[in-house]
């Protein structure tokens, strides 16, 4: 079994208080949450600072560990959460970002046993094809290129791996063939988590503005498998919020 924290906050530079904004009459992390108890963990728990939050959280029978303003990142959220309920070391945590409504439960439970069927490994997350030239070049679609056994080597804003000589062709024929795109769910073991929030944000964090680049600098091993299944949008503008209530039917 697993546990699942929802690192929530109000503010977002592009769409404040997003996270409460309804969706079908329902506040957006209301369906994420939902989403999350259908991945069947040993609990689902909404970290959050903001009394705002964690009053909807309440509303619809959430579980709420109100954590501290100053933390820098929702991974510190989880980490606070994890250790004033002692979970053990060994104990897998799954992160769901609560900006994605329309999460796979699918996805949660996948990466969770990844994390478990994989005994190296530190942190496990997925990542699927991408889809085209564009999504390479894209700065805002993180790639992933990891080895043979599926350890993450590297991750990037940047198109990697580069497709030197299609680039180089007149005109250019860059391939998307083996590139991967991240998909921003991650699963932790707790004790890998105390360790990954021990340390300052680190060069190639900070350059690339990447937590997981911490992770990786520091020898953490971050094993990395195929969606099983397309993830749908998360919502960052006020037309996310559009585009994910039409799927939504809401």
């Amino acid at each position: 079994m697993f546990h699942v924290v929802i690192p929530a906050r109000f503010a977002s530079t592009r769409l404040p208080g997003k996270v409460l904004l309804p969706l079908g009459g329902r506040p957006m992390i209301q369906w994420v949450h939902e989403r999350a108890l259908a991945a069947k963990p040993r609990d689902v728990i909404i970290a959050t600072d903001d009394a705002r939050i964690a009053a909807a959280a309440a509303r619809f029978g959430a579980e709420v560990a109100m954590t501290a303003a100053s933390h820098p990142s929702g991974t510190d959220r989880i980490a606070q959460a994890a250790r004033e309920r002692g979970w053990a070391d060994t104990d897998i945590v799954v992160n769901v970002q609560a900006d994605e409504p329309l999460i796979p439960s699918a996805l949660i439970g996948q990466v969770a046993r990844l994390l478990e069927s994989s005994p190296a490994a530190d942190v496990a997350t997925l990542a699927c094809a991408v889809g085209s030239a564009e999504d390479l070049l894209d700065p805002n679609v993180v790639k992933v290129v990891a080895d043979a056994t599926g350890r993450a080597l590297y991750f990037s804003r940047a198109p990697i791996p580069w497709d030197r000589d299609g680039a180089a062709a007149r005109p250019p024929q860059i391939s998307i063939a083996g590139t991967w795109r991240h998909i921003g769910i991650y699963a932790y073991r707790v004790a890998a988590l105390r360790r990954l929030t021990s340390f300052p944000p680190s060069a190639l964090e900070l350059r690339e503005k990447l937590e997981q680049l911490r992770a990786l600098e520091h020898g953490l091993q971050i094993q990395v498998a195929q969606a099983c299944e397309a993830p749908g949008p998360d919502v960052n503008t006020p037309e996310d919020l559009l585009r994910v209530g039409r799927l939504m039917g809401a």
